[in-house]
C-alpha cells in the first residue's frame, strides 16, 4: 500500500491534560515486574512480599488510569478504537486485571478466579472487536505498528496464563490457541511493514521493543499450561524468544537517540516477558550458576523499570507526562527523523 498521505492523517493526539489508552502501559509494565519477582523465588527464594507489592502498586495506577480515562467520556474512548496509533492500547485496561486477578488467587481463590474470568471475557470481546474494527477500517500500511500485537496475540497469551492458574484449562487452551493464530496473522503484516516500509516515526519507536513479547509471554503461557518443564514447543518458543532479543540490541542504537516519553514504558512489559521466560527456563534447566544469572536478570529487569518509572515521576512533577507527543505522520514527522532506518 502507499505511504500514509498527510492529508489524510488524523489529527494530532495527546494534547496536554488528556489520559491516552498508550497510558495503560504503566500499569501492564508495573504488572510485568511482578511477575519476574514471582519467577525469581523459585531459584532466588525471594519473599512473596515483594512482587505482592508490585502488583499493589500496578492495581492502584491501573484504579487511576481508568478513572481518569472513562471521565473523559464514551465518545473519546469510541474515538481512540478507531484510531489507527491509539487502537490497540486500550486492550491494556483489560489485559492487566488478568495478571492481578491471578496474583490475588493465590491469597483469595474465588476472587481472583472471578476477576480473571471478568477480565478474559472482556480482553477476548475487545480483542474480536478490533479485529473487525481493522477489517471494516481503511487502514494503511505505514500506519501499523507492534501494539497492534496487544489486544489478541498478548491478550491471548496473558489469558492464557491467567486462566491456567485458576484452573480455567479450557478457557486457558483456548486463549493460547487466540495468542498464537494471532501472533502469526499479525505478526505477518507487521514484519512486512517493519521490512519494507520506511520506519516508525520516533513516537513510536519505542513500540518495537513489543516485537519481543509474543514469543516470550508464549512461553510463559506453555509453562503455565504444561509446568516449568523442557519440551519440544518449550524449547521452539524458547529459541525464537533468544532471536527476538538478540533482535533488540541491533535496535540500542536507534533506541539511544531518543528523548524520553510515556511510550518508554513499551519496554516494560516486553522486557518483563523476556526476564519473566528466563527465569522460568532457569528453573527448569537449573544449569550451574543458575542463581548468579538469576541475579542478573531480575536486577536488569528491576533497574530499567525503576529507571523509567523514575523518569516518568520526574515529567509529571515537571508538567511534562501529558504533553503531546511528536505527529506520528506528516512532514513534521519526517523532519524529526520518523521515517530514518536503523543504520542511517
Amino acid at each position: 500500500m502507499a505511504a500514509v498521505d498527510p492529508d489524510r492523517a488524523p489529527p494530532q493526539r495527546g494534547r496536554s491534560g488528556r489520559i491516552t489508552p498508550s497510558l495503560f502501559s504503566i500499569a501492564f509494565g508495573l504488572a510485568g515486574l511482578g511477575q519476574a519477582w514471582h519467577a525469581a523465588g523459585p531459584i532466588l527464594g525471594t519473599p512473596g512480599a515483594v512482587p505482592d507489592a508490585l502488583y499493589l502498586l500496578a492495581a492502584g495506577v491501573w484504579l487511576v488510569l481508568v478513572v481518569a480515562y472513562a471521565v473523559q467520556g464514551p465518545r473519546r474512548m469510541l474515538a481512540d478504537l478507531r484510531d489507527p496509533v491509539q487502537s490497540s492500547f486500550p486492550s491494556l485496561a483489560a489485559i492487566t486485571p488478568m495478571m492481578l486477578g491471578a496474583a490475588l488467587a493465590t491469597a483469595a481463590y474465588t476472587a481472583g478466579r472471578i476477576v480473571v474470568m471478568i477480565f478474559l471475557a472482556m480482553t477476548m470481546a475487545l480483542g474480536g472487536w478490533l479485529t473487525g474494527q481493522w477489517i471494516a477500517g481503511d487502514l494503511d500500511t505505514d500506519a501499523l505498528h507492534p501494539g497492534y500485537y496487544l489486544p489478541a496475540t498478548a491478550g491471548g497469551f496473558v489469558g492464557a496464563a491467567a486462566a491456567a492458574h485458576v484452573h480455567l484449562r479450557t478457557l486457558a487452551e483456548a486463549s493460547f490457541g487466540i495468542g498464537i493464530l494471532s501472533w502469526l496473522l499479525v505478526g505477518s503484516l507487521l514484519m512486512n511493514r517493519l521490512f519494507v516500509r520506511p520506519m516508525l516515526p520516533q513516537s513510536l519507536v519505542p513500540t518495537l521493543a513489543i516485537e519481543s513479547t509474543p514469543p516470550a509471554i508464549a512461553g510463559v503461557a506453555y509453562f503455565a499450561l504444561t509446568g516449568v518443564t523442557i519440551d519440544f514447543a518449550a524449547a521452539a518458543l524458547g529459541g525464537f524468544a533468544a532471536l527476538m532479543a538478540l533482535a533488540q540490541l541491533r535496535l540500542v542504537p536507534l533506541y539511544a537517540r531518543l528523548r524520553f516519553s510515556t511510550g518508554f514504558w513499551s519496554f516494560t512489559f516486553a522486557y518483563a516477558a523476556g526476564a519473566t521466560d528466563a527465569l522460568l527456563w532457569l528453573t527448569a534447566t537449573e544449569p550451574p550458576g543458575a542463581t548468579v544469572y538469576a541475579v542478573v536478570v531480575i536486577v536488569l529487569i528491576t533497574a530499567l523499570i525503576a529507571g523509567i518509572a523514575a523518569r516518568t515521576v520526574v515529567a509529571a512533577v515537571r508538567g511534562q507526562l501529558l504533553a503531546p507527543p511528536p505527529p506520528a505522520w506528516g512532514p513534521q514527522a519526517t523532519a524529526r527523523g520518523g521515517d530514518r532506518r536503523c543504520g542511517d
